[in-house]
């Protein structure tokens, strides 16, 4: 097993709780480093102070599993960290489809577990974690007896840890349109094709947040995706409610979604591209009475923040102008690093030039079957608000 030295400076970063090591943060290693094993990890005068993987393609060189000396990486320490795993989830009341495992706020960095009812997505995005990829199928196997599990590492994160992009079946094949219950709700999930894991459970306590406030009203929904919150609004009693995408395939989806929900005849779905539509309705004097925008995220860079801070000061302020004095804009960021305190500045700067005056109502982050690790802004990353515009 290799061992790894810490410098002395970066020593009380990790044995303070954070499960990064950087490779330029290492004094030294002994032993010949074969990416994918179990290394042992050191401070800068001999403590121990955990275990992890090690891959020496991957700027992020170890990446920590357990700080118990005595504790073994195998098959069995997987089997148990899952159901640690679940235990929470069912202890918070998310037991029919939930974000199983949350990477490092589940002490299991760079794996991705969501639980679609009894069908399972999971996400290997580090070398290290691939390589016990049928550990956590079998894990996944013993404690559910899923109908069946899928895996998307179809993501450009995993080329960083030299592995291809890859998706497919982890068990006899089944239908990957799937549908699930979500706050009295049903929704079509597409594992194989949809974004990310094919659908976004991390918003689904703030799609109840909406319920008062959209009765009655006239709704505008922009980058809807697959139409959650658009359906969850006309479904608590919005007079009409029209959801924009710029994704031709999102929106058959969502209208399908709406179908499915016996919503569609106040709940339509188009394809267009936000951006120019918001900006242009706001000229045309458009107005409603609540206005949702849950856009992806802006850049995952530290290098492209200025542009991700420009884009959603444009975007928030082009939807305040389409709300009636007294309406609701509801807002979201899942950009990790546009942190909460930043992303208000961002919204107070979009009120300021759209010469409207806002209250918060809201303020919110991901549901809790993502947990938050202070002092770990990846595990930090959305953010929820509703503002009443005056």
């Amino acid at each position: 097993m290799n061992k790894v030295y810490l410098r002395r400076k970066i020593t009380p970063r990790v044995e303070n709780g954070h499960p990064w090591i950087f490779s330029n943060e290492v004094e030294k290693i002994e032993g010949e480093v074969v990416g994918g094993e179990i290394a042992e990890v050191f401070s800068h005068d001999k403590k121990f102070i955990g275990k992890g993987y090690i891959n020496p393609k991957s700027q992020i060189l170890v990446r920590l599993l357990t700080r118990s000396k005595s504790e073994e990486i195998n098959e069995a320490f997987f089997l148990t960290q899952l159901r640690k795993c679940w235990e929470y989830r069912k202890k918070l009341g998310y037991t029919e489809n939930c974000r199983l495992v949350f990477g490092e706020a589940d002490s299991l960095p760079q794996l991705i577990i969501d639980k679609f009812n009894d069908y399972f997505v999971i996400q290997t995005l580090a070398l290290g974690i691939d390589v016990w990829k049928p550990a956590i199928v079998k894990a996944i196997n013993e404690i559910f007896d899923p109908k069946g599990i899928y895996e998307r590492n179809d993501v450009p994160v995993r080329e960083l840890e030299g592995l291809p992009q890859q998706k497919g079946f982890l068990s006899a094949p089944f239908d990957t349109q799937i549908i699930i219950n979500e706050n009295g709700l049903k929704f079509y999930v597409d594992v194989e094709n949809g974004q990310k894991t094919g659908y976004f459970l991390d918003q689904q306590d703030n799609r109840k947040a909406i319920q008062h406030i959209v009765k009655g009203a006239d709704v505008l929904g922009a980058f809807t995706y697959t139409g959650t919150f658009e359906i969850h609004a006309a479904h608590y009693g919005a007079k009409s409610v029209l959801g924009l995408d710029i994704s031709a395939n999102a929106v058959a989806q969502a209208n399908k979604n709406a179908e499915l929900n016996e919503v569609h005849d106040r709940c339509k779905f188009e394809v267009a591209n936000a951006f120019d539509v918001l900006k242009q309705w706001g000229k045309d004097g458009r107005q409603y009475d609540v206005v949702m925008l849950d856009p992806p995220a802006f850049t995952k860079s530290r290098e492209t923040i200025q542009k991700a801070i420009t884009g959603y000061k444009e975007i928030n302020l082009r939807g305040m102008k389409l709300v009636k004095p007294g309406g609701f804009l509801v807002t979201s960021s899942c950009t990790n690093l546009v942190q909460p305190d930043l992303f208000l500045q961002i919204i107070n700067m979009a009120a300021k030039d759209a010469r409207r005056k806002i209250r918060q109502v809201v303020f919110q982050t991901q549901s809790s079957d993502h947990p938050i690790i202070l002092g770990m802004e990846n595990t930090h990353y959305l953010k929820f608000l509703i503002v009443q515009v005056q």
